[in-house]
């Protein structure tokens, strides 16, 4: 991009010039303008408020790849802001990921760009639920997907991810001395783990609203149109998606897969913008659809994370009970030993249908 490019001043147009880069494929020159001038003011304001932005896979390439500091899944990117010095967080994600932020970093204030910047899958279960499970199945463990609110992360025994979901659930259950663990909320996940396991899954039956509109005609349909692609799913989509999917793994897992083989067409099974991301940093892949949008993630913005840190908005907190609790948990899996297999290349596939408690 030439100095002053799309009526940009020469300074702004060099600042921005390394985004542009990533995202021109993305972004069309009408919306750059705009763009880039709220990423040089952003980046300044960082600077300003001592502050990082955490940026999740889903969101939108103009913020991931132009004021994200650090990138990836959600517990990742808590983890990350544990490490760092910065005194404010902003999440650019969704509202239970602002709240590990704050379970991991309790001194630091967190910030959300927009307070209703939800998730379906971590609103359809509550602490008050866990409780009553806990009830119902006295002496199982509970295992909590890290994509739950922070008064449902305190009501668990040990948290888990997708990518190391069947190795906590071995560990739970060998821990407590059981053949059956309580595997909330996300029921695809839980079932897909069902599958990879002799221990017996007690599941809730809450979904992502993004991963469970896909289907295995989709996937018919996709290999009929590109008989050459490599199809990726999450764990969080139907048992027969990831059946009929060449590979299934987190979303951290799906970006290792891309970025170390580079297949030349591939498709991923999962929400829209995470593909866009990786297309800005991996070369001569060809990203196909199809893909759902979150509406949630999509709330967050260039506009509203410059005014989250422009008036210091929207901040998210948790009771200093609950954050301990609900840190024990998250602690606790961290505390493990890497899981025996690379998580780049954890398969979590439903390779045959293994039937699970639904509560």
């Amino acid at each position: 991009m030439a100095d002053g490019a799309f009526g940009l001043s020469e300074e702004l147009a060099r600042e921005t010039a390394p985004v542009w880069e990533k995202v021109k494929g993305l972004v069309t020159p009408l919306e750059w303008p705009e763009q880039a001038k709220l990423i040089s003011e952003i980046n300044a304001l960082k600077k300003e408020r001592d502050a990082v932005i955490l940026a999740h896979n889903y969101m939108t390439p103009e913020i991931f790849h132009g004021v994200g500091d650090y990138v990836g899944d959600s517990l990742g990117l808590a983890k990350e802001a544990a490490k760092s010095k910065a005194k404010v967080i902003v999440q650019a994600g969704v509202h239970f990921m602002a709240e590990t932020s704050k379970i991991l970093s309790p001194e630091k204030t967190v910030l959300i760009p927009d307070l209703r910047a939800g998730c379906s899958l971590a609103s359809s279960i509550t602490g008050a639920d866990v409780r009553l499970i806990k009830q119902r199945y006295p002496g199982l463990p509970v295992v909590t997907y890290v994509n739950t609110t922070a008064d449902v992360k305190a009501e668990t025994d040990i948290c888990c991810t997708s990518a190391n979901a069947v190795q906590v659930v071995e560990w739970a259950a060998k821990e407590w001395g059981v053949d059956k663990v309580i595997l909330i909320p996300d029921e695809f996940l839980a079932r897909n783990v069902a599958a990879q396991t002799n221990v017996g899954i007690i599941a809730w039956k809450g979904r992502c609203e993004v991963h469970e509109r896909f289907t295995a005609e989709d996937i018919a349909e996709m290999r009929a149109a590109y008989p050459g692609a490599e199809i990726l799913a999450h764990p969080e989509c139907p048992e027969e998606v990831l059946a009929a999917s060449d590979f299934a793994g987190s979303t951290a897992a799906m970006i290792d897969y891309v970025v170390d083989r580079k297949p030349k067409q591939v498709v991923m099974i999962t929400e829209c913008s995470m593909a866009s991301n990786v297309k800005g940093d991996v070369a001569g892949v060809d990203f196909i659809g199809p893909c759902n949008l979150c509406p949630h993630m999509k709330r967050i913005t260039l506009e509203n994370i410059r005014d989250c840190l422009k008036y210091m908005q929207f901040e998210v907190t948790v009771e200093p009970d609950m954050a301990e609790r609900g840190r024990l948990a998250v602690q606790r899996m961290i505390d493990l030993p890497p899981p025996a297999i690379p998580a780049r290349y954890d398969l979590i596939k439903a390779k045959h249908h293994v039937d699970v408690e639904l509560i």
